[in-house]
């Protein structure tokens, strides 16, 4: 069968491979083989590409990219009953290590050195035609979310983060906040614009472009704000439409993560999404940002993949979005590529304007 691989570590190393098909062996008791049908795309993939970082599975020399995927049950293993042919399901990409975290079921807080992620450290992901999984690290989608299952895994990561925010300020008791910042308005952003209107927050979106563009749109659709920093600052808009009790920052760019903290409202929490792996440096008014979160009993935590649970929870999320506001998260599947054959032009893609979430059509849906 055909999978995008690469070369860990050799930049622009990506390309059409003839792999293994793999199918469930007699030991394979609790294992479920499933069709790839849809894979998206996002900057782990293209930074991986780019030899940045990434490593092979054991005897491997290369690693199949793709972690967000999308595919369909085609076979179980006599001990499955969980899952049966035709399911729709995407796949957890966080193995579990050694740590007492991954004992209990929380992989995504492993203290090992080295942890193992489909299609990015250690285990081949899902730009291919078929894989096997066991059917515990398995998310069930419902068949009337097939058209947005490939959006599950980047929602987790949302998911996670906000609710590691209630989860932290459940010290304070009677914590209810009511306001709410998102800076970036890319996929992970408007995904968290979505979690935080289905959380019933005053949800105000700070991005570089200035409206109306889809993006901008798509935020005025759930009902939110959207605000152009080329017009308006953070600290200005933390002025007018603050305090904000919840920032979550999705931009990329690290330096806002500084300004973030400034904007943050007493008990506060700072969700930092952004996996920024340069050398900038800035210059902060460190003893201002100090006294503020001391005085303020601000808090500010980090969000990357996700535990069984986030992706259940996301599941939930993506429902009630549908209900809400039919069709919103559809218009975020800007850009489609299909076949593998084509995915270099999906690598291309990333990071162009207009293009919110570019993906890899696999197989049919049907």
């Amino acid at each position: 069968m055909k999978a995008i691989t690469v070369i860990p570590r050799q930049p622009d190393s990506s390309s059409l491979r003839d792999v293994p098909e793999p199918q469930l062996g007699p030991d394979d008791r609790r294992g479920v083989r499933v069709k790839v049908l849809r894979v998206g795309l996002d900057g782990t993939d293209k930074e991986i590409n780019a030899g940045e970082y990434g490593a092979p599975p054991p005897g491997f020399d290369y690693l199949i990219l793709g972690h967000e995927g999308f595919g369909v049950v085609t076979e179980v293993g006599p001990d499955v009953t969980e899952l049966a042919p035709g399911d729709h399901v995407v796949a957890i990409v966080r193995q579990p290590g050694d740590s007492v975290y991954d004992r209990i079921g929380n992989p995504d807080f492993t203290t090992d050195d080295t942890y193992h992620e489909h299609g990015i450290n250690l285990v081949h992901g899902f730009l291919t035609e078929y894989y096997v999984e066991q059917a515990e690290r398995l998310v069930l989608v419902p068949a009337g979310l097939r058209e947005i299952g490939v959006l599950l895994e980047p929602t987790t990561v949302v998911e996670k983060g906000i609710n590691q925010a209630y989860e932290i300020q459940r010290r304070l008791k009677v914590w209810q906040p009511r306001r709410a910042a998102v800076l970036g308005a890319g996929t992970v952003g408007l995904l968290a614009a979505m979690v935080l209107r289905l959380r019933g927050l005053d949800v105000t979106v700070l991005a570089l472009e200035e409206g109306p563009y889809l993006n901008s749109e798509l935020v005025e659709a759930l009902g939110a704000r959207y605000v152009s920093t080329r017009q308006v600052s953070m600290e200005q808009a933390a002025e007018s439409h603050g305090p904000f009790d919840l920032i979550f920052e999705a931009t990329g760019f690290s330096p806002l993560a500084f300004q973030a903290m400034g904007a943050l409202g007493r008990n506060g929490v700072l969700v930092l999404a952004s996996v920024t792996g340069g050398d900038r440096r800035v210059e902060i008014p460190s003893d201002a940002l100090n006294l503020g979160f001391v005085l303020g009993n601000k808090v500010m935590v980090g969000t990357v993949n996700a535990s069984r649970r986030d992706f259940e929870a996301s599941v939930a999320n993506l429902a009630s979005s549908e209900a809400r506001w039919p069709g919103w998260a559809t218009r975020l599947l800007t850009h489609r590529v299909d076949g593998l054959t084509d995915c270099p032009k999906a690598f291309e893609l990333l990071g162009s304007p207009g293009v919110i979430k570019a993906y890899v059509q696999v197989s049919d849906l049907d």
